[in-house]
């Protein structure tokens, strides 16, 4: 029979999926909408690659839940599509990098002309309060859905042990993704106190924010074994971290 824990990490994961499949599609909406990349620091998505490509080869090497190798894999795809918009869009307007016309002011200045970045703030809170509170809602159901089509079979897996040499590269790599998605958002906060969050989607870090509790909820619901806990520390300690984080670089 299978336990309730396992069903309620599986649910878990599979709503973090749902998180970050939706994560990312504002800020690559806003970006397109702005035709500008500029909004995010080039160093805090560089930092966030590196840092889910060692997540992704840690989760393989531990063998942890699929649904965080899913995650690890889908995260590098969009942090990739994140710095090729940022970097087609400097060459599209001409930036300095690309040594032709500078754009004026370079990475800090305004994305937008005065008015209309008013213009770009007209919702008002309850409208964002409805939007969020309807796709945190969707993500919960797409989520419990993934987990009821795919998720029996995934919890009837059992997780093979882990060799101890591998079982070391794992934390290494593990507390180094750790390590790094931590410090990306360093350079994210510094060019918030220019920019003040211009061409910054709120929706990448509120949906960041509800990915990584999902996530390290689906770590501990599946067993309270220390030794379990201790191979997945670095996730949860990551995981934990970020969501302080990522709600202060969201402004």
């Amino acid at each position: 029979m299978i336990g309730s824990s396992d069903g309620l990490s599986s649910i878990f994961g599979w709503i973090s999926i749902a998180c970050w499949i939706v994560v990312y599609s504002p800020q690559v909406y806003e970006n397109y909408a702005l035709q500008s990349g500029e909004g995010l620091s080039v160093l805090f998505v560089l930092v966030w690659l590196v840092g889910d490509l060692c997540n992704l080869l840690g989760a393989v090497i531990a063998g942890l839940l699929p649904t965080i190798i899913i995650l690890a894999c889908y995260y590098s795809l969009c942090d990739s599509t994140l710095l090729c918009q940022i970097y087609y869009y400097r060459w599209k307007h001409g930036h300095p990098l690309f040594k032709a016309k500078p754009m004026e002011g370079g990475e800090t200045a305004p994305l937008l002309p005065s008015g209309e970045q008013e213009d770009h703030k007209l919702l008002s809170t309850k409208a964002l309060v409805i939007r969020y509170t309807s796709a945190l809602l969707f993500v919960c159901i797409v989520g419990t859905t993934a987990w009821w089509i795919a998720g029996k079979e995934e919890e009837k897996t059992p997780r093979p042990d882990i060799p101890s040499g591998d079982w070391w590269k794992s934390q290494v790599l593990g507390w180094t993704s750790a390590v790094l998605f931590i410090g990306s958002r360093v350079p994210q906060i510094m060019k918030n106190v220019t920019t003040r969050c211009e061409g910054l989607s709120p929706a990448l870090f509120f949906f960041a924010v509800c990915g990584n509790i999902t996530c390290t909820l689906s770590i501990v619901a599946k067993s309270s074994d220390w030794g379990y806990l201790l191979t997945n520390a670095s996730w949860i300690a990551g995981s934990s971290l970020i969501v302080f984080l990522d709600i202060f670089v969201s402004g």
